[in-house]
């Protein structure tokens, strides 16, 4: 009844029948709403205010309508993606210990076997180089045993009418690796892309579609190595298929330049091309987790002007850094390492010098340190770290992170951290490049960028964010970390006194 008076009275003003009329107009976005709705002042003050309650009561009513009325939107921008979960993904190598009460991703293996057991209709791998097995690189060693099992899980797919596409790079790891052989012989389609002769460079990516709706990417070839004898880092995320689905472009475009006497399209075709990207991330929701992120790559000819390229993802977490920046990599050079003449190439050095010396951000680098690094990346750690300056808040420490060898010496390019990744105090980066200029100007990788929102909650620190800046630092206050100044000699690092 009180509803049915307030819309009486309002039926009686000229004003407010202007305005019901209006807003039965009223699109979803509620435009000229404000235009339409003004007092009059020809009337007696209670009779207006009589008048403008009941227009007031009117409107929430309608505008309650219209909201539940208001179709849904399809932009991925405003409509999250309900996902299964993202999950960090490690593998620690043989006989390397840490404390009891450290915070460790799920097991390499057991990802892979998980991602291989819920495989209904479509698998595809990208990998540098494959070598699953001992015999692959002249070694008899029974820590070859899980990549034997991934080796042949992947080949039985086929016979259970599932679809197995690997893409691998030319050139490539010299070995007498046999994998892509039998793999082919048991019906997985291989394709093999000449990196060398499209962009001079190589395809180092490293990452697997699983029927269009999970995603593994991070710093793991297909290789036993990798599960039992290098420290590696990446990312699972499942039941997200739009993220899924625009991977898969990057997938199609190795996957049809690997077509004999393939040539680079100038430009892409338009089904190339992504909506999801640094500007526009995908949204997605797990619980009450939010999250915002999009996939980077390089290089630069098989990015579509759409595609935010890797080193721009790198150098935006950076410079939109306010407190931290933490960073793992296996090798940092601001320069070229692999063209002829190298080259200067300052970019990401100079991004973290502007941050901790411009805006004060805290930088932490902790940099692989094994039997096979290159000493020539020493004086590029040193000139960074000669920049800390407490006084001054200017604070960037770097370590080397050396992975004891032991009794695991025969067994060639181990015992070393793979990792790729940077976690600030906005974003978490997991990627398959070095930090050299070539990674980003040559050869393929891509990286995945996400930023999560949480309520305040212990739950927070189930987010993948917070599991990297865990991981982060477990390692860097574990006894494998030593202070670049702190370097004595060590058999197990080539950037030690000799």
């Amino acid at each position: 009844m009180g509803l049915g008076f307030s819309l009486l009275i309002c039926l009686t003003s000229e004003t407010c029948l202007q305005t019901f009329i209006a807003l039965h107009k009223m699109t979803s976005e509620y435009r000229s709403l404000h235009d339409n709705y003004v007092s009059n002042k020809g009337v007696g003050c209670c009779v207006t205010l009589a008048v403008i309650l009941g227009c007031l009561t009117v409107l929430g009513v309608i505008l309650a309508i219209a909201v539940l009325e208001r179709p849904t939107p399809k932009n991925h921008d405003t409509l999250p993606e309900d996902t299964g979960g993202m999950t960090l993904v490690e593998s620690i190598p043989l006989y390397l210990k840490y404390e009891s009460n450290a915070t460790f991703g799920i097991p390499l293996e057991q990802a892979w076997k998980d991602l291989i057991s819920q495989a209904s209709h479509s698998v595809n791998v990208v990998s540098f180089y494959w070598t699953l097995t001992g015999e692959d690189i002249n070694v008899n060693s029974s820590t070859d045993i899980p990549g034997k099992d991934i080796l042949q899980a992947l080949g039985e797919l086929p016979s259970r009418n599932i679809s197995v596409r690997v893409v691998s790079s030319v050139p490539t790891v010299k070995t007498n690796s046999t994998d892509l052989k039998i793999l082919k012989q048991k019906g997985v389609q291989v394709r093999r892309v000449e990196f060398g002769r499209l962009t001079a460079g190589v395809l180092h990516t490293k990452f697997w579609i699983v029927d269009m709706k999970h995603v593994f990417i991070g710093s793991a070839n297909m290789d036993w190595r990798a599960l039992t004898q290098v420290k590696e880092l990446g990312v699972v995320v499942y039941n997200c298929s739009r993220l899924a689905m625009d991977l898969h472009k990057i997938f199609q475009s190795y996957w049809v330049m690997g077509k004999p006497n393939s040539s680079l399209p100038q430009p892409w075709p338009a089904n190339y091309s992504t909506n999801i990207n640094k500007q526009h991330p995908l949204l997605v929701k797990e619980g009450n987790i939010s999250s915002s992120l999009y996939i980077a790559g390089s290089p630069p000819t098989f990015c579509p002007p759409s595609r935010t390229q890797d080193l721009e993802a790198i150098l935006s977490s950076i410079s939109e850094a306010d407190k931290f920046v933490d960073v793992a990599v296996m090798e940092y050079f601001p320069t070229t390492r692999f063209e002829k003449p190298h080259k200067y190439w300052p970019f990401i050095d100079d991004a973290i010098k502007m941050a901790v010396f411009e805006r004060k951000v805290k930088i932490r680098m902790l940099i692989s340190c094994g039997r096979d690094s290159d000493p020539a990346m020493l004086p590029f750690l040193q000139s960074l770290a000669s920049m800390d300056y407490p006084l001054h808040h200017i604070s960037i420490q770097i370590k080397l992170y050396i992975v004891p060898v032991g009794n695991q010496s025969d067994i060639p390019y181990t015992r070393v951290n793979h990792n790729k990744y940077m976690v600030t105090d906005k974003v978490a980066y997991v990627g398959t490049s070095n930090w050299v200029g070539d990674y980003f100007l040559t050869t393929a990788g891509v990286s995945l960028v996400i930023s999560q929102n949480t309520p305040h909650s212990p739950v927070n620190n189930k987010t993948l964010y917070h599991q990297l800046k865990d991981v982060f630092n477990r390692d860097w206050h574990s006894e494998f970390a030593v202070h670049l100044r702190d370097l004595g000699h060590n058999p197990d690092c080539a950037l030690s006194p000799r």
